[in-house]
């Protein structure tokens, strides 16, 4: 398995988030096939690598209402 090198990324929190630091993710773009995601409270934590077109679907799910109440 291949390493990625996520030390140069730039995180960005979710757009839900608050200031209180609650329950947020934060997501790296800029890789092409893959979008790293992890805990916004645990920034030297592990990441996980998400497929960008599963990320892609999941977002588009998500903003359309159909993962609510699942």
């Amino acid at each position: 398995m291949r390493s990625i090198d996520l030390s140069t990324v730039t995180w960005r929190k979710s757009s839900y988030s608050n200031q209180d630091g609650g329950q947020c993710i934060e997501v790296a773009d800029g890789l092409p096939a893959l979008v790293p995601v992890r805990d916004s409270k645990i920034p030297h934590g592990p990441a996980l690598l998400i497929d960008a077109a599963a990320w892609a679907s999941f977002v588009t799910a998500v903003k359309g209402g159909s993962l609510l109440g699942a």
